[in-house]
């Protein structure tokens, strides 16, 4: 039996989870929980910092049959679909391998469809910038008239490469490098409850090779 690696394994459910971001949580937890969803959401900031995650549990969170003041369930039909990857109407794209403009043009088709099951389709696209001109625009489109149950999480390390039109139409949120104390506290509660026995001086050398990188630092623990 192949266990799961720690990264997966560990990754934050709630937006209460997500380390070291308060200031892109909170916003998120408040326009949940008041209702007041944006239809396009531009998550920019180092790698391995929770741009990824927190756009799954967002789509968790608008699409949650039991939602408490924001926050997903993680218990519900929905929230468990989209938690195991297969929720039809979250639809996830790394954008490093699908560049093309013939490939944005198929989500413009596709995303005209009604949701299969939830309340919204959720598409989130990482490594944004990775897009071409041609693709860039014809996403552009789709953002300035989005069909009213369409939510779009675009995440990105290189913000400067994402259009002003593309960016000026979505609600910005940067995220930062997580301080080494947040890491460290991270790594204790995982060793904690995978029952390893690690001396503390260690896990303060992950979190400092991480440099910033949560993602980094739970796989170099693995290691």
């Amino acid at each position: 039996m192949v266990s799961e690696v720690f990264y997966r394994k560990w990754r934050p459910q709630t937006l209460a989870e997500v380390v070291g971001q308060e200031q892109v949580t909170r916003t998120l937890t408040n326009a949940l929980s008041s209702g007041r969803v944006s239809h396009a959401y531009l998550f920019c900031g180092p790698r391995g910092t929770g741009k990824t995650s927190t756009g799954r549990i967002l789509a968790k969170a608008v699409n949650c049959l039991n939602s408490d003041n924001g926050e997903p369930c993680n218990t519900c039909s929905m929230c468990q679909a989209i938690a195991e990857v297969r929720a039809l109407d979250v639809i996830e794209i790394d954008a490093a391998s699908n560049t093309g403009v013939d490939d944005i043009r198929s989500l413009r088709e596709k995303v005209n469809y009604a949701p299969n099951q939830a309340r919204y389709k959720v598409y989130i696209i990482d490594e944004v910038h990775m897009l071409s001109g041609a693709a860039f625009n014809a996403l552009l489109k789709t953002l300035e008239e989005p069909p009213p149950y369409a939510v779009f999480v675009l995440a990105t390390t290189e913000a400067q490469k994402v259009p002003a039109t593309v960016s000026s139409r979505c609600q910005c949120h940067s995220f930062r490098r997580i301080p080494l104390a947040d890491i460290v506290d991270r790594l204790q509660g995982i060793v904690a409850q995978e029952k390893i026995k690690v001396e503390p001086k260690v896990l303060d050398v992950v979190a400092r090779q991480a440099t910033g990188s949560l993602r980094d630092a739970v796989s170099l623990l693995d290691q």
